[in-house]
C-alpha cells in the first residue's frame, strides 16, 4: 500500500513538471518572437488592455515589444527595433502598429493601423520573406527596404521603395498584384483596384517623405544622413545601417524635436467607380 502511495505521489509530481513545461513552451516561443527598441526620442510605449505603458531602451522587460501588443508613438515621436533574424523596422510620429499580429506566423512581421513604418529587411542568411499588413493592403517583400504609410481611418495606404522589390495586394479588391522596385511608389484606395492606380516613379510624395524622414534622422541621430554615424540607410547593403552592427548609437535621445517636414502634394483623388 505505501509502495502503491509512492508511485501515485512520482506520478503526479510528474505531472506537474509535465504541465508547467507546457505551460513555459507557449511563452518561450512568444520571446524568441519578440522586437527588442534599440532607440527612443519622445513617447513611445505599447498598449496594455488599452492603457499606454512606456517602452525602456535596455529594460529586460519594458524594453521589449512581444507578439499581439500595439506600439504607439506621440507627436515628433521615433522609435527603432529588432527582431531576432535581424531584421529593424522604425516607427515613425502619430503611429499606431501591431507587432506580429498574426502570430505564430513567422512571415507576418507588422499591421499598420495608422502612421508610418520603415522597414529593413535583413537577408544575409538567406531569403527572409515576411510581410506587412494595412486595412488595405499586404506588402510582400523579399529582403529590402521600404516605408508604409496609413494616410486616414480609411486605410488609405502610401507605399515607396528604397532597395529590393515588393509586392502589393489590396485586400479589400481583386486586380493585379504589381511588383515595386527600388524608387517606385504607389498609393492604395479602399474598393479600388490596383489596375486603376499607376506606380509612381520618383514621384513629389515620396521626395516628401525622404526629406521629413532626414529631419527626424537628424534629431535623433545629430546629424544628416549619407554614410554618418549610424544612420539607416540601407538593410544589408554596403551603406547598412551601423546601428545593428556597430550599436553605436543605441539609446533614448533628448535631442529637439524635428522640424516640421515639408507640406505633401495633395493626393490625386481616388478614381471613381460610378458610371455616367
Amino acid at each position: 500500500m505505501l509502495r502503491c502511495w509512492r508511485q501515485m505521489r512520482i506520478r503526479g509530481g510528474l505531472l506537474v513538471v509535465a504541465a508547467a513545461v507546457v505551460g513555459l513552451a507557449p511563452l518561450q516561443a512568444q520571446q524568441e518572437y519578440a522586437a527588442k527598441i534599440l532607440i527612443e526620442m519622445g513617447q513611445v510605449s505599447v498598449l496594455k488592455d488599452s492603457v499606454p505603458q512606456a517602452l525602456i531602451v535596455g529594460d529586460p522587460t519594458l524594453g521589449v515589444v512581444r507578439v499581439k501588443q500595439i506600439i504607439q508613438t506621440g507627436p515628433n515621436s521615433y522609435a527603432k527595433f529588432q527582431v531576432p533574424d535581424g531584421s529593424t523596422f522604425e516607427v515613425f510620429e502619430n503611429s499606431q502598429v501591431t507587432f506580429r499580429d498574426n502570430y505564430p506566423s513567422w512571415s507576418d512581421l507588422l499591421n499598420v493601423l495608422i502612421g508610418r513604418v520603415k522597414v529593413f529587411i535583413d537577408h544575409s542568411k538567406g531569403p527572409n520573406p515576411k510581410n506587412v499588413t494595412t486595412p488595405t493592403a499586404v506588402v510582400s517583400v523579399r529582403g529590402t527596404v521600404f516605408n508604409v504609410v496609413v494616410e486616414d481611418a480609411e486605410g488609405t495606404t502610401f507605399i515607396t521603395v528604397d532597395e529590393g522589390l515588393v509586392q502589393v495586394r489590396n485586400t479589400t479588391a481583386p486586380g493585379p498584384e504589381p511588383q515595386l522596385k527600388a524608387g517606385d511608389s504607389i498609393r492604395i484606395y479602399r474598393g479600388q483596384p490596383l489596375a486603376q492606380m499607376g506606380i509612381d516613379r520618383g514621384g513629389l510624395l515620396r521626395a516628401a517623405i525622404k526629406a521629413a524622414e532626414q529631419a527626424v534622422y537628424q534629431a535623433v541621430y545629430g546629424q544628416k544622413g549619407g554614410g554618418g554615424l549610424g544612420i539607416p540607410s540601407s538593410g544589408t547593403g554596403p551603406q547598412a545601417d551601423k546601428c545593428k552592427t556597430a550599436n553605436t548609437c543605441t539609446g533614448t535621445t533628448t535631442a529637439p524635436a524635428p522640424p516640421a517636414a515639408p507640406t505633401a502634394p495633395t493626393a490625386p483623388s481616388a478614381p471613381s467607380t460610378t458610371g455616367h
